[in-house]
């Protein structure tokens, strides 16, 4: 995505913005699961600019979960199933919605709410180098919730698209 068009930045790359004072910073704290799994640490939150507000955390994968999506597709392709090859090399990190989180301050540890460790397993991850779209997002969110409906329509609107529950204040 070019830089005109990008309205998502890492926290760290806009030095005038910070974390609230009744909100805690994340970052470096651990991720876990549903089931109290790890998952990762958070490394950075992703900001929507225009809309001064944090939407994501960025987690980079713990290793664990990357040998187990790597084991997995050793196997199917062994197994010759019609899978594509899902990962490069360098795509250590997933987005999750803020809003899709628990945080707790005292045992600083972030807790995914209903997203199970084979999701997180499977879900698109990304490499830091590179900047994602909308098209990442709404995949990412049909991986996490495939219930739901996330379709490319009005939702190109940043307003309508963080306004699901997802991205609310937890």
């Amino acid at each position: 995505m070019e830089n005109k068009d990008r309205k998502l930045y890492r926290l760290d790359e806009l030095p005038d913005y910070k974390v609230a004072s009744d909100y805690s910073d994340v970052r470096g704290w651990k991720i876990v699961d549903a089931d109290n799994r790890t998952i990762g640490k958070v490394d950075n939150l992703w900001v929507n600019k225009d809309m001064q507000r944090v939407v994501y955390l960025d987690v980079n994968v713990d290793k664990e979960l990357i040998e187990d999506s790597k084991r997995e597709i050793h196997d199917t392709i062994a197994n010759q199933n019609e899978r594509e090859f899902m990962y490069r090399d360098g795509d250590s990190h997933l987005i999750i919605p803020i809003g899709s989180v628990t945080i707790n301050k005292d045992t600083k540890i972030v807790q995914a709410n209903s997203i199970g460790y084979d999701t997180f397993r499977k879900t698109g991850r990304y490499d830091t180098q590179h900047y994602f779209d909308r098209n990442y997002e709404r995949a990412v969110l049909r991986s996490y919730y495939p219930d739901e409906e996330f379709r490319s329509g009005n939702d190109s609107d940043d307003d309508v698209f963080y306004s699901r529950k997802e991205f609310g204040d937890r």
